[in-house]
């Protein structure tokens, strides 16, 4: 199988800059922490939570897919494993304006497992094509597909080749790879992030047996230097936890990977700017505490940084909270007097 794609497809599945991406996490990645990270960095991919299918049909489609055009360039990522729904998503996806749609299949917990979503696809690799072709011909977006290097049964070598040769076949050109393998019995989530090992080198492989394809590499990623050894090898960087906890970091990706300036200077900066957002979404209904915890570590290792991380969760979820929290919190730190620099 040569998982060559033709030079339409190339084009089809071009779409924004994925040199850096900040991963799609549950419960975390949502729209208001996408906006906080939009103000420190131009240029970062950023991705949604992983929606399923099912949601976006049967639930509420409008709320699910809700962004605000600042949050762009922003990946819708699906998940779902039937084809003519991954089509209908795909369609939403470019219908609600966002720049690509992603197709999970890395999730390893029990409950997607059940509804044949996420890494248990790995096993299914006719099945991913099938997916994978239906959202292209569905779709002007490109398509893209985050997976594990295996899963348990399907580990070796041969097993991951297959799988992204089929899919290629089917029009995909972006491969995101997590380097670890997914166990799907015996491990939580948690442990399948941290428990099995990391095969960095299995992702720069599939790079140098496919270089026509875009290969993005993603799993336990922090520091920039890490980062500029992964792009000797591969397409892209994703970082996850990181990117999450010590939200700063992002200031230094415009100037270190894309080189241009950062939006803002410091982080009191980059907090003022998400004032007006705050406080048009509390006007909307949204809770502070919804909000507020997305910005508990922008003041990661600063003084004053636990007083500010204090008092926001002391105080957020109180009744009638509102945009005097953040401030207050916000006094808590002190103003550099000089530009701060992001450093991972």
């Amino acid at each position: 199988m040569s998982g060559i794609p033709s030079e339409d497809t190339l084009l089809h599945n071009s779409g924004p800059s994925r040199r850096f991406c900040v991963a799609p996490m549950m419960d975390w990645t949502t729209s208001h922490y996408r906006y906080l990270a939009r103000q420190l960095s131009r240029h970062t991919l950023l991705y949604t939570e992983m929606v399923t299918t099912g949601a976006l049909i049967h639930g509420d489609t409008a709320r699910f897919l809700r962004h605000d055009e600042a949050e762009y360039p922003l990946a819708l990522q699906l998940g779902g494993s039937d084809a003519g729904e991954l089509a209908h998503c795909a369609r939403l996806a470019q219908q609600y304006g966002f720049d690509e749609v992603n197709l999970n299949v890395g999730c390893p917990s029990d409950r997607v497992q059940n509804n044949m979503i996420g890494a248990c696809l790995m096993g299914h690799p006719d099945k991913v094509a099938e997916g994978v072709r239906a959202m292209i011909e569905a779709t002007e977006l490109p398509v893209t597909v985050k997976h594990r290097i295996g899963i348990d049964g399907r580990e070796s070598w041969d097993d991951l080749c297959e799988f992204v040769e089929k899919v290629s076949e089917a029009g995909c050109r972006t491969f995101i790879v997590h380097a670890r393998i997914a166990i799907l019995e015996g491990l939580s989530p948690k442990e399948n992030r941290e428990v099995p090992p990391l095969k960095y080198d299995w992702v720069y492989r599939l790079k140098a047996k496919y270089p026509h394809l875009e290969i993005i590499i993603n799993g336990g990623i922090k520091t920039f230097d890490e980062c500029h050894e992964h792009l000797r090898h591969t397409d892209g960087v994703m970082l996850g936890r990181e990117a999450y906890h010590n939200p700063w970091l992002l200031a230094g990706v415009d100037p270190e990977f894309f080189g241009e300036a950062a939006p803002v200077e410091t982080r009191h900066q980059a907090l003022r700017a998400m004032l007006p957002f705050i406080g048009s979404e509390l006007e909307r209904g949204v809770f502070l505490t919804h909000m507020s915890r997305h910005l508990l570590g922008l003041f990661h290792g600063q003084p004053g940084g636990r007083q500010f991380r204090r008092y926001i969760s002391e105080n957020a979820h109180k009744s009638g909270a509102g945009l005097e929290v953040i401030e207050t919190a916000l006094e808590k730190v002190r103003e550099p007097a000089a530009p701060e620099i992001a450093e991972a």
